[in-house]
């Protein structure tokens, strides 16, 4: 089987409910559009966990955060656990990382053997939670209303320097392989962080939505009294109280979001683009870490199970999978045993405690029927979080909060829990059972509780007196760049150009 290139676009807090086959028709996504035309598209994807680290551990590794336990945002990812990156440079691949992936820990590699940025986000312990103290919030580092009521334009932010150079490095990076110093297939994985809050966005694509319809949420916000528990929670742990958001405000969020997919779009672009002027050929992967609320029901950013949150974009353009829409449910963590079938590579060493499936034979018209399962044990939780989305149910439980049971199909936005409806008690009984199988929550809760103990007491002796930071440092290896002294001018002038003799 010829191995082949593999390049990966992941994307930040992207909502998956703007890609019902594709990007919406009224996004401007010319080259997102042109990809998913080619790729096999999963409509009912979802994340592993609603929040960056957790997600990304588990996308990368394919297992839940109660099994890798990056349950929040400074949990480590240890060493030991083999992600896509370790499973394909096993099997001869070239592995590199551009951008983010929030590695939190002294191992910022996880198996990729090049690293072209260091990461947006700290990787140390600071930003963790602590359930000792429930419904704490700590201000500097928390989410807060800040990212709605400063929406607007910018032509420059912290965000847009770090994508810019994502994409720089990416592009550079993929006209690097076509020169073919390496013999070794290749598996490049360009990690943005937009279209994640703050909502700003460069005037050339804010102006793309000028006439937009889908500046205001679908479901209005609801009273907090109304709200779930944990929509409850959500809400004091952006400090919602602080801030008196207009309708403008919320529709300049909005527009900045669908803006920041345009940007994005862009990006995409000249990545694509490089391929095509390289003469490489790849498959590629397209998929974000989690979606964004952005206003529905009141509620912003991400750490829920509504699909707002919890649902994402997946599109995999692979000759071996058919292009069209796949409607059974799947979860990113399907990504890394999809990556190795495509790949030729055997997972069977680390298979029993994997939770993802390959996605491949859904992409050639196969069916399963497996539940995708969530988790989440992070800010403006008490206790862990799971749900399971299985056929057209969506069911979530908690040892803090009543059980949720949602029909996915008859009430997309959520707004009816069949839970306490005596028509649906099969149903609920069923779930549960699965549900309670899966996961022993006060096990889980136990576990998150000792790792937060731990880090609070090692981040603390840390930085207390010199601090060395685990941020990943580039490794820019100036003496092998353009033209040295110890090269040979005739063969390094032929050797990186790319086609030759043209």
């Amino acid at each position: 089987m010829t191995q082949p290139n593999i390049l990966i676009i992941m994307v930040d807090q992207l909502n998956g409910t703007l890609f019902p086959d594709g990007p919406a028709d009224w996004l401007h996504a010319p080259n997102i559009k042109a990809l998913a035309a080619r790729s096999t598209r999963f409509r009912n994807a979802y994340t592993a966990s609603p929040l960056c680290a957790p997600g990304r551990a588990a996308f990368m590794s394919g297992q839940l955060p109660s099994q890798t336990g990056v349950y929040d945002n400074a949990a480590e990812f240890t060493s030991s656990i083999p992600t896509y990156a370790h499973h394909l440079r096993r099997a001869g691949y070239q592995t590199c990382l551009s951008g983010k992936m929030h590695f939190v820990g002294p191992d910022q590699m996880h198996g990729f053997e090049e690293r072209l940025t260091t990461d947006i986000y700290p990787a140390d312990f600071g930003w963790t939670p602590d359930y000792r103290k429930p419904g704490e919030r700590i201000d500097w580092w928390y989410h807060n209303m800040g990212s709605v009521t400063g929406a607007g334009v910018a032509e420059i932010t912290n965000q847009m320097e770090y994508d810019d150079e994502v994409a720089y490095n990416a592009v550079r990076k993929i006209y690097d392989y076509s020169r073919g110093a390496d013999p070794r297939p290749w598996c490049l994985t360009a990690s943005f962080t937009h279209p994640h809050d703050p909502y700003v966005a460069r005037k050339k694509y804010w102006d793309l939505y000028e006439d937009c319809d889908h500046l205001m949420p679908q479901v209005a916000p609801i009273p907090y009294a109304e709200q779930d528990k944990h929509s409850q929670r959500l809400f004091d742990a952006n400090d919602w109280r602080s801030f008196d958001l207009t309708d403008e405000m919320v529709q300049r969020s909005r527009r900045a979001y669908f803006a920041n997919i345009s940007y994005l779009d862009d990006k995409v672009g000249e990545m694509i683009a490089a391929l095509t002027a390289s003469r490489q050929e790849a498959v590629i992967v397209f998929v974000s870490d989690h979606g964004d609320m952005l206003g529905e029901r009141g509620l912003w950013f991400k750490m829920s199970f509504f699909d707002g949150s919890s649902r994402v974009p997946m599109m995999i353009a692979a000759p071996s999978m058919t292009p069209g829409l796949v409607v059974t449910p799947v979860s990113n963590i399907d990504v890394t045993p999809t990556l190795c079938d495509l790949a030729g590579v055997s997972m069977d060493e680390v298979m029993p405690w994997t939770s993802g499936e390959s996605l491949v034979p859904l992409g050639q018209g196969g069916t399963r029927d497996t539940p995708v399962a969530m988790e989440y044990a992070a800010e403006g939780s008490q206790t862990p979080m799971v749900s399971l989305r299985y056929g057209p149910w969506k069911y979530n439980r908690c040892m803090a909060d009543p059980d949720q049971l949602f029909d996915m199909n008859a009430d997309p936005f959520e707004l009816t829990n069949l839970a306490g409806d005596p028509a649906h008690a099969a149903t609920l009984t069923s779930l549960r059972a699965k549900s309670e199988a899966r996961w022993d929550l006060s096990a889980y809760d136990a576990a998150v509780r000792i790792s937060q103990a731990r880090r609070w007491v090692v981040y603390e002796a840390l930085r207390n007196g010199n601090y060395y930071p685990w941020d990943y440092q580039p490794l820019q290896k100036a003496s092998e760049r353009y033209m040295r002294n110890h090269m040979d001018l005739n063969i390094l002038e032929d050797s990186k150009r790319f086609p030759r003799g043209e």
